[in-house]
Order: C-alpha cells, then structure tokens, then sequence
C-alpha cells in the first residue's frame, strides 16, 4: 500500500522494534495525529485466544474515565413506560416493530448503539443480519438488554464503550481522541486494558494479549510491551 508523504514522515518517528512504554507511546500518537480534524486515537490488542470456541469469547463494556470525545447516537427498542424512560434519558431515537422495515428496507443506520428492553428482543432479532455484522446487536454482556434504559443511556452518553474480538481474535476500542491530553489518554488506557486483562478466558493456553498497538485514525501504529498488562 502505498502510503502519503505525511504518514512517511511520521512513521520515520516511530521503531518497529522497539517496544514503548505507555507515557512515550501516547505522545508519539499524538505527535503523529496531523491531519485537519481530531483524529480518533485507537487500541488494537491481538490475542491468543481462539474465538471459534466458546470458551475463549471475550465481550464486555466499560466506561471510560474521560469519555470518547464523541456523542454515541443511541437508538433503544422499548414500548410504552419504557419507551418514555428512554426518552427522558436522552436517547436519540426510540421505537419498537416500526423501526424494522426503515433498517431492513431503507438501510437506515443513523445510529452507534441499540439498546433494548428483554421483551423487544423477538423484534430486534428480526434484524440480525443487519446489525450482526457491523457490531450493533444488543447483547446483555455490554448491557444494552436491559430493563434499566435510563443507566444505560447514561453510561453509553458519558463514553462506554464495547469491546469483543473479531473474526482474526483482535480487539479494537477507541480511548479518546488527539485533542486529549495525554493524563486523560493514559487514564483511559489503563481503564481498557486493566478490564481487557481481567477478562482473560480460563480455557486459554499461552499467551494472551500477543501484541499492544496504539494508534490515530490516520497515523502509524505504536507498539506497547504487552507484557506490562498481564
């Protein structure tokens, strides 16, 4: 792939060898973070597990002590007092049977978090295909299945976060943005990986987070000893 004069420049900063502690790894990130909007900085964690076996799943949530830096749009399935809860916590859209057909037919997705009440679950089911693959399914482990909508919204309002491994067994979250200053990125890095490791699955056999990488939305990744989370 090849790579713009900016990214070059900024990967000539950082040693693929070296293995950098937190402080230092913050500050390359943000040093690196140029482009002309605030860039997203990212946390990618690949691990030994192998997610194929049920026993070594990871799925969980957790809020950050600084927030995103960003607003999740929150979408909840709920019905009558429910569905007035939700409102009143702030989410962004509520609905129940109605929604289906503006997802499934329309492709409507204005939205980063669905939360739904147990008895909506038969209705939101109905849109696995759609919001399966791209993460967005309810799932009691996050805490978007619940009948506490007003805790919910709340959280995901002040920067919760999900994380769960992919098809390749990486865990991706977001910990703020560049415009952080670097105590606030270091804070909800910690809160991260300090759940991540606790999470570690029983079944597991050798190592578990393999390799640590930091990163922005646009800037070359910099690796963390993996070793100082475990």
């Amino acid at each position: 792939m090849k790579r713009g004069k900016k990214y070059q420049a900024a990967a000539a900063n950082v040693s693929r060898a070296t293995l950098y502690e937190v402080d230092e790894a913050i500050s390359l990130v943000k040093k690196n973070a140029t482009a002309k909007f605030d860039e997203t900085v990212e946390l990618h964690i690949r691990t030994g597990c192998d997610g194929r076996h049920a026993d070594q799943q990871i799925r969980g949530a957790v809020v950050l002590p600084h927030g995103t830096g960003r607003s999740a749009r929150v979408l909840v399935f709920a019905k009558n007092a429910k569905a007035d809860e939700a409102l009143a916590a702030g989410a962004d859209f509520v609905g129940a049977e109605e929604l289906i057909p503006k997802i499934q037919n329309e492709g409507w997705l204005d939205f980063d978090v669905v939360v739904a009440t147990p008895d909506m679950m038969g209705v939101v089911g109905r849109l696995g295909r759609v919001l399966g693959p791209k993460g967005l399914m309810p799932n009691p482990k996050a805490g978007t299945v619940t009948m506490d909508v007003t805790k919910a919204i709340q959280e995901i309002k002040a920067g919760k976060i999900e994380y769960r491994l992919d098809k390749t067994n990486i865990i991706h979250v977001p910990i703020g943005k560049a415009s952080f200053t670097e105590e606030q990125l270091t804070d909800n890095l910690n809160t991260i990986l300090g759940v991540i490791a606790k999470a570690r699955p029983a079944a597991l056999k050798g190592a578990f987070m393999k390799s640590v990488v930091l990163t922005s939305t646009m800037g070359p990744g910099v690796r963390l000893n993996p070793m100082r989370f475990v």
